[in-house]
């Protein structure tokens, strides 16, 4: 990863999301964050909230993603 910020958040359901902006990330150029969605460590496409990495989100799309993610049922 080019330099940038990164954050790993895990969830009792099973999955996790990793948070990122960097050079190579969605919006970073603005400031902005991207969120992966991950269980056992792998991208995951079939959540229902995306089927791709969510990109272009500011502090409260961040919040309002990982909210998401906690209340998936357990994979």
């Amino acid at each position: 990863m080019k330099l940038g910020y990164q954050k790993f958040v895990e969830f009792d359901n099973g999955y996790s999301a990793s948070i990122v902006s960097n050079d190579m990330s969605y919006g970073s150029d603005r400031g902005l964050f991207e969120i992966a969605i991950l269980h056992n460590s792998d991208i995951v496409y079939d959540t229902g909230i995306t089927n791709d990495v969510i990109g272009f989100l500011d502090f409260q799309g961040v919040a309002d993603t990982l909210k998401q993610i906690e209340n998936l049922p357990r994979r």
